[in-house]
């Protein structure tokens, strides 16, 4: 359903069943880690112009892993990261 390095790949699967007898397969909702639980890979100060899917590229490896950053910054809007000059922690990633 999602790719191995999703943030909702380990997720549980649950499943409902319509009063129709159907059965609808979902995922159970993600708890976002804190922040300081995550260790730390590097920090990163944020320049003109960055995005967390940049950050992400230079820091991971894989553009698509800027909902890690956000994770290690207890970030719920992830614009809220990327004021010039912000430092920003960057986690080691999970498998």
């Amino acid at each position: 359903m999602f790719e191995p390095d999703s943030r909702y790949a380990s997720i549980e699967t649950a499943v409902y069943l319509t009063p129709e007898g159907r059965q609808i397969a979902y995922k159970k909702r993600r708890f976002a880690p804190r922040g300081e639980s995550l260790a730390l890979l590097t920090e990163v100060a944020v320049t003109d112009g960055d995005r967390l899917d940049l950050i992400a590229a230079r820091t991971l490896g894989r553009a698509n892993q800027g909902w890690r950053v956000a994770d290690a910054n207890d970030a719920l809007n992830p614009r809220e990261l990327l004021a010039p000059a912000r430092i920003l922690r960057v986690p080691v990633p999970r498998a």
